[in-house]
């Protein structure tokens, strides 16, 4: 079954956007060019306004992906699980349409006897772990964010640890915003070694407005960058996909 590769981007922050593009409009293009747009809201002993709220689960079902509020404790377990289940959700559909294409566009997985279906999901389980992945990530950098951006770092460099688990590709980009002179700066460049974070974080400064919707723009525009280089190579030269500071 020809799954292709599955494109995420993983949203983390804590508040409502106030600059830029509507990020809900942002996160359906990216529906469009099949990248799936997941959220995570990060507080801390404070709950979560209504209106972040309705932000993010607005932003992740706009996006076709997953959303979730947790306290920043909980972040390491979060991104790993939201990640995962995106990426079986994703291929959930691919194997739901093969399927329609077979049986006919009223048959979806769910009209399968139970066994069958049982069968269905246990291809889904060995895709997830063979499949290629890229996963974008965006932090919020916002001056609320500051005290979290540890949690944060740690959380993705277990989130590295357990996606290096799968026998599938894994390729990763960071970028942070708002950056130091624009909307949204690249601290990380395609590399399928996210732990090069460690040596990036400590330098990040907090502050300034929250450009969300800027931010989605900019990671669909480092996607096609990603594919128009490779493009250009005619291979996968990592060499040209290292970290930027």
């Amino acid at each position: 079954m020809n799954t292709g590769k599955i494109k995420q981007i993983l949203l983390i922050t804590d508040g409502c956007s106030n600059s830029g593009e509507d990020p809900i409009a942002m996160a359906a293009l990216a529906k469009e060019q099949d990248i799936t747009v997941n959220v995570i809201g990060v507080v801390d002993q404070d709950t979560i306004d209504e209106q972040g709220k309705r932000e993010i689960e607005g932003i992740a079902l706009s996006g076709g992906g997953v959303s979730q509020i947790v306290y920043a404790t909980q972040l390491a377990h979060t991104v790993q699980m939201v990640t995962r289940k995106a990426m079986n959700q994703t291929l959930y559909g691919v194997v739901n349409r093969q399927l329609q294409q077979i049986l006919g566009s009223s048959k979806s997985v769910e009209d399968l006897p139970p066994d069958k279906r049982g069968e269905v999901m246990e291809v889904v389980d060995d895709l997830s772990e063979t499949v290629e992945l890229e996963v974008l990530i965006l932090v919020d950098s916002s001056a609320s964010m500051k005290h979290k951006l540890p949690t944060v770092k740690d959380a993705l460099l277990d989130l590295s640890l357990s996606l290096n688990a799968r026998s599938g590709e894994n390729k990763y980009s960071v970028l942070v915003f708002p950056g130091k002179q624009n909307d949204v700066e690249k601290l990380l460049d395609w590399t399928p070694k996210l732990e090069a974070l460690t040596s990036i974080f400590p330098k990040l400064t907090t502050g300034g407005l929250t450009p969300t919707g800027p931010a989605i723009r900019e990671a669909l525009s480092s996607f096609k960058k990603k594919r128009s280089l490779r493009s250009l190579l005619g291979r996968d030269d990592e060499s040209f996909f290292e970290e930027s500071v």
